[in-house]
């Protein structure tokens, strides 16, 4: 008998929405050569001396086999000794993971309990709070975000740690921003990190774009017998689907450590062997390798910024770390995914709706998947798709 009953499905995942990004891929299909301005990705691929290692990597037998539940040692010492000098964590541990979205759901199975309740910032990444559903947690306190700044409001965050029973387990942000672009300053950041401790709840801080900084803005961490940091390869060094991930917790987190390692048995055991060696050959290219890509990206962005004025200069944000702008639409079309909608198939350009992100009746615009050449393309498209909206409306 056919199971097609949603009886027969877990309530967890049915009550979770469908990925955004999943919706928008159904979106493209019926637009054709729309420019993507809402994946979170970039245009560039790994270091060609990376790439140049794949022949020799491919025949090793240890590639086939698997490999240690931590990561590949090599890969493991090279982080943390990147750990140490890039980011100042010094009592840190490192799980390589299939992503740093699969490090997240790690932490998230390996922490906290269905009736834990957590706390995410809006506008959140939309697939932190994907993970909580998808676990079972529905007491996801999202709070607020300084209206100018879309910085994570302190204020808040203390007075829902002392009051809340129970105390939350887990509270997420990213640094910097996705969507919001913004990067959080270190006093900000230690901050956060003391009002966690005080309370005893983890802080999971996702660091994927601790590379993309702009205009003198700067990317930090934080450390601490509660801090859990995410880091990625897939934005930096063009791993999208390669999916490497890391997790650094911290060194005297035995307990994390032993829950940690029963999930990554269960759901993938390793990163995949070939993705880890390359990732390891992706370091030997350096941080100056991954900043002169980065730098690519700005001209892109002064480009969808200018896109973006039909909206009203003050309705900008982002654009200081990342690969995100961030827009608030016109009260008159306060709805998020129509206007996306409108404008793929209007105007061949796909935007992200920030009611994915908790915030509802903005747009999240990518400036980091695209050449310039096409940011160029997308960019016409956007402002005269903006003109139109505001002028007229979402005319057919």
């Amino acid at each position: 008998m056919e199971m097609r009953s949603r009886g027969n499905l877990a309530t967890r995942a049915l009550e979770t929405e469908v990925p955004i990004m999943v919706k928008l891929a159904e979106l493209s299909k019926g637009c054709k050569d729309a420019i993507p301005l809402a994946k979170g990705s970039v245009y560039w691929q790994p270091p060609e001396q990376a790439l140049e290692k794949i022949k020799q990597i491919v025949t090793e037998p240890s590639t086939s086999c698997y490999g240690i539940h931590e990561g590949l040692s090599e890969l493991r010492d090279a982080l943390t000794q990147k750990l140490h000098q890039e980011n100042k964590l010094y009592k840190s541990s490192v799980m390589v993971t299939s992503g740093s979205n699969q490090g997240f759901l790690n932490l998230v199975l390996a922490i906290c309990d269905v009736t834990d309740s957590v706390v995410l910032f809006a506008p959140y990444f939309f697939n932190a709070y994907m993970s909580f559903r998808m676990t079972g947690i529905t007491n996801i306190l999202v709070g607020p975000s300084d209206p100018i700044t879309l910085l994570p409001d302190p204020e808040w965050l203390e007075k829902i740690l002392s009051e809340a029973e129970p105390v939350p387990k887990l509270v997420s942000i990213v640094n910097p921003g996705n969507p919001s672009g913004m990067c959080i300053p270190e006093p900000l950041l230690e901050r956060i990190s003391d009002i966690c401790k005080r309370a005893g709840s983890w802080l999971v801080v996702d660091n994927a774009y601790e590379y993309f900084t702009y205009d003198g803005a700067e990317h930090c961490c934080v450390e601490g017998g509660h801090v859990v940091n995410l880091f990625s390869f897939s934005k930096a060094y063009g791993m999208m689907g390669w999916r490497v991930g890391y997790i650094a917790y911290p060194s005297n987190a035995v307990a994390l450590q032993t829950q940690l390692l029963k999930v990554q048995d269960n759901v993938a055991i390793c990163a995949s062997m070939i993705s880890q060696k390359v990732a390891l050959h992706c370091l030997d290219s350096g941080i100056e390798w991954v900043k002169s890509q980065v730098k690519t990206l700005v001209r892109n962005k002064e480009l969808l910024i200018e896109a973006l004025l039909p909206l009203g200069k003050d309705a900008i944000k982002g654009g200081e770390g990342a690969i995100y702008l961030w827009a608030k639409l016109t009260q008159t079309h306060p709805n998020d995914f129509d206007v996306v909608c409108w404008l793929a198939k209007r105007h061949g350009v796909i935007l992200l709706p920030g009611s994915a992100c908790g915030a509802p009746g903005c747009i999240r615009v990518t400036y980091g998947a695209i050449t310039e050449e096409q940011c160029m393309i997308g960019a016409y498209r956007l402002r005269k798709g903006l003109e139109e909206l505001v002028t007229d409306g979402l005319v057919e």
